[in-house]
């Protein structure tokens, strides 16, 4: 297990983000958090086997089709054991 936060800038509220990455959780089998931010980001932590995880990074790379996401900053945390995908805030 492993898991990432990220910090998605650019276009990215407004544009379904935060149920794209709960969607592509879901179908991956990952768990976590995601939520806007005051200052225009969307802000994530994923969890789960490290292939998974990495998909999920992939999908906040590229978000839903009308985002466009200029900057990614991704670190690694240790793992919590979160259960399920949560959109807050």
């Amino acid at each position: 297990m492993e898991r990432r936060h990220v910090r998605v800038h650019g276009r990215v509220q407004g544009v379904c983000f935060r149920d794209t990455l709960r969607q592509a959780a879901v179908r991956h089998g990952v768990v976590g958090w995601a939520r806007n931010c005051p200052d225009g980001t969307v802000e994530a932590v994923f969890e789960g086997a490290p292939a998974d995880v990495e998909r999920l990074v992939d999908v906040a790379r590229r978000g839903p089709s009308g985002a466009h996401v200029t900057r990614l900053d991704v670190s690694e945390e240790r793992v919590e054991g979160l259960a399920g995908f949560r959109i807050v805030g």
